[in-house]
């Protein structure tokens, strides 16, 4: 029963886990333990078996047993296990219980109460399906939620979380809305939902939950017809959460970190180019921006002392086509702004930071991998571990923990009423 749940803490297993901003948010709410994380990207696997050592007092052992590097799509080995000594692309030595016994094995007689995760997301964008010739209609990631209702029917949570882009809305694979797709497979297993044509009520501004960022996410979730709590009130404490009012900004999140300027000469360092230098010489983690050279220095300058961010966009194709002899159609650049939200974060950023110069005009560079985690609301002290691009990119695919944690909120006091 649910008000069994007032004695212990709530437990939850995240899929598609990433880098751990859902997890983060779930645990900092002080609401729930976590008994299970599944990655297939090794980077974020490795990132978020570090944050539950270094900050959730997990065991190096615990921690490597809890994040499982798995492909999500294998879900029935996922669940039970294989005994297949030519499986490829998993950690066996590290896990041999899964290979074995499966999540099965490890979850055991533990309760879950509730499942978490964000499938990827690249099928349902807006920006995905524009620059895709078939508009991702035959992306296998159209249909990764599948693999997610597999595992909510084994363990049978109370409540499920799914959260993706606002082009899950509109998403049509097969020529069949896939709003409709996923409504109807969880309700095959016995979970309610909103219905299709309620789900744009279920979109979420990030900034209205103190994240420093115009994001905007739906928010699927799914309650046990039979021992979950009313889908609606959940909905309705998670509204009550947002605040408007209080909007963090750029400024407030990234303005204490040092300065990185321009270097008079550029110069290698380990073997890397290097065009920036931190002002007062404090060292950072993560706050080493991307190499520019002189020709972007020279334009982000242009483009902040312009003011083309209030440009209109005809002037901003123009700005770009004519600084780089180009002929395109759309605009390459874009500042934040100290005094606003930024723009959605974004994992293009492991590509370029073009639409993310820092406002500084001092500074002329993009934004490093320590300043999209802030804009993210992840911890001062949360490390990410890999290259400058899979560490842009795990950022960017990540829910904000601010976020995620009011979600969890929601979810938690409607469990222990």
């Amino acid at each position: 029963m649910i008000g069994e749940l007032t004695n212990r803490k709530l437990t939850f297993i995240d899929l598609f886990a990433g880098c751990g901003g859902l997890s983060e948010g779930f645990l900092q709410s002080e609401q729930f333990n976590s008994l299970a994380h599944v990655e297939w990207e090794l980077p974020m696997v490795q990132t978020l078996r570090a944050r539950l050592v270094s900050r959730w007092n997990y065991s190096k052992d615990a921690a490597l047993k809890s994040v499982i590097h798995f492909d999500l799509q294998k879900t029935c080995m996922l669940l039970n296990g294989t005994n297949n000594d030519k499986f490829e692309g998993y950690e066996k030595t590290n896990h041999p219980e899964i290979i074995n016994n499966g999540l099965k094995g490890l979850i055991s007689e533990q309760k879950v109460d509730v499942i978490i995760g964000g499938p990827p997301c690249q099928a349902y964008s807006l920006a995905g399906r524009a620059q895709d010739e078939n508009s991702m209609q035959n992306d296998y990631r159209n249909y990764l939620f599948e693999s997610f209702a597999k595992v909510v029917d084994v363990f049978k949570p109370k409540v499920f979380v799914f959260e993706n882009v606002p082009g899950i809305l509109s998403a049509c694979p097969g020529g069949f809305p896939v709003t409709e797709r996923i409504y109807d497979a969880f309700k095959n297993i016995g979970y309610k939902i909103r219905k299709p044509e309620e789900l744009k009520h279920s979109q979420f501004l990030a900034s209205d939950f103190g994240v420093p960022q115009k994001r905007k996410r739906v928010i699927i979730i799914g309650v046990n017809e039979q021992s979950g709590p009313d889908l609606e009130a959940i909905h309705e404490t998670l509204y009550s959460l947002a605040n408007q009012k209080d909007v963090k900004t750029v400024r407030s999140a990234i303005e204490h970190l040092p300065k990185l300027v321009p270097l008079a000469k550029k110069r290698k360092l380990n073997g890397v180019n290097v065009s920036h230098t931190q002002a007062d010489f404090l060292p950072i983690n993560s706050h080493e921006p991307r190499y520019h050279n002189s020709r972007d220095i020279k334009i982000f300058r242009e483009w902040i002392d312009m003011g083309m961010n209030d440009k209109p966009s005809d002037e901003k194709i123009s700005f770009y086509n004519k600084r780089l002899e180009k002929n395109s159609k759309h605009g390459k650049y874009r500042n934040l702004e100290w005094d606003k939200p930024s723009p959605t974060i974004v994992s293009h950023l492991n590509k370029d930071g073009l639409l993310f110069i820092h406002p500084d005009i001092e500074q002329a560079r993009s934004i490093t991998v320590k300043e999209a985690a802030l804009l993210q609301s992840f911890p001062d002290d949360y490390e990410f571990l890999g290259k400058l691009g899979q560490c842009y990119k795990m950022i960017g695919n990540a829910v904000p923990p601010a976020m995620a944690s009011n979600i969890a909120k929601s979810v938690s006091e409607n469990l222990v009423k």
